[in-house]
């Protein structure tokens, strides 16, 4: 079989993950890597032994043989660079968020449609070992009915500065960020249900925080310490009402004067619940007792490196195969109007009715 091959747009921390899932398969190259950074372009392709150096995503779009792309830069260039992609016959796998509001990522959806290219959305945690544990439980109807869920995302101190912190760029905060991977693995989770109302408010009180001592954290590439600009929210918490009468509770952070870090999801049915972090247990009845189960799922084979691995891997195989998509471009637009949802909420003191 002739190898498929791939590029990289965008030479930032997220695509190293990227590399490292493509690099596993034997049907894929990589042949080319842009960056605005042309240094950064130039060493990135030694590492990974690419042989073809963009700045120019347009320019790295007219080569023949190249035949998808993953694309991993700041947000609001995510959906002019997929559509160009696409529009030049090359499928794409977008990171999330998969635009800066839902009218851009629905005219990625119309590209994708228009141009019969794959557009695939970087749901990376779709791909996680319990998330897929819990969907084949709910879709076997163990949980019942689920009315009811709650997630949070929560950093002590995990603003990771630079581009993040610059809304013209990013679009926002940790709900942007963080917030967008719960939110939709509660909806991937649960049959996708269409979200129907949200409340919500963010808060913007403490920023970067760049002079803490004592923990360290992960820093965007271009984060500059001395000029510590952050114009996007610190925190958020939303409560978000679905069609088929699930609500849904989430709040998330990026610094929070909190003991610690904080990563939880539950879900409430009928039948029985399920915590899926920070470890996988269930919670039901049987002969008339309360019982806790826990299942054995090996904690590396859920490491975010094994996870992306399964995340390209799909890609690839949706092109090779034609196989039908986990994350459709259609999804990341739900998603997206959810996220608009929020910020529009917080910012009028008002619920939206979507």
């Amino acid at each position: 079989m002739d190898k498929v091959k791939v590029g990289i747009i965008g030479a930032g921390n997220i695509s190293e993950l990227h590399v490292q899932g493509y690099k596993k398969l034997p049907h894929v190259e990589l042949v080319a890597v842009c960056d605005l950074d042309k240094e950064k372009a130039e060493e990135y392709a030694a590492k990974h032994d690419i042989p073809n150096i963009f700045t120019d995503y347009n320019e790295m779009l007219k080569m023949k043989d190249l035949d998808a792309v993953s694309v991993t830069t700041w947000n609001n260039s995510h959906a002019p660079i997929s559509i160009a992609a696409m529009k030049a016959g090359k499928d794409v796998l977008c990171e999330k968020p998969l635009a800066m509001n839902a009218d851009e990522a629905q005219k990625m959806v119309d590209t994708s449609k228009e141009t019969n290219k794959l557009l695939m959305v970087g749901f990376v945690r779709r791909f996680e070992k319990n998330a897929n544990y819990i969907k084949e439980t709910i879709e076997n109807d163990e949980l019942g009915n689920v009315y009811y869920a709650k997630t949070g995302y929560m950093r002590k101190w995990g603003n990771p500065g630079g581009w993040f912190c610059d809304k013209k760029r990013s679009g926002g905060g940790p709900v942007i960020d963080l917030g967008v991977h719960v939110i939709d693995l509660i909806s991937y989770l649960t049959g996708k249900p269409k979200a129907v109302s949200v409340m919500a408010s963010t808060f913007e009180h403490l920023g970067l925080k760049p002079y803490i001592k004592g923990i360290s954290k992960y820093n965007a590439k271009d984060y500059d310490k001395d000029n510590p600009f952050c114009d996007v929210e610190d925190s958020a918490t939303a409560l978000i009402k679905y069609d088929n009468g699930m609500t849904l509770s989430i709040e998330t952070s990026w610094v929070l004067h909190t003991k610690e870090d904080n990563n939880y999801l539950m879900l409430y049915g009928d039948k029985a619940g399920v915590k899926m972090e920070p470890e996988l247990e269930f919670y039901k009845e049987h002969n008339d007792y309360f019982v806790e189960e826990r299942p054995i799922v090996k904690e590396e084979t859920d490491k975010f490196s094994a996870i992306f691995q399964r995340e390209t891997a799909h890609f690839i195989d949706c092109i090779v195969n034609n196989t039908e998509c986990r994350n459709p471009g259609e999804d990341g637009v739900a998603i997206m109007k959810i996220l608009d949802a929020i910020y529009e909420s917080a910012k009028s003191g008002h619920e939206v009715i979507l």
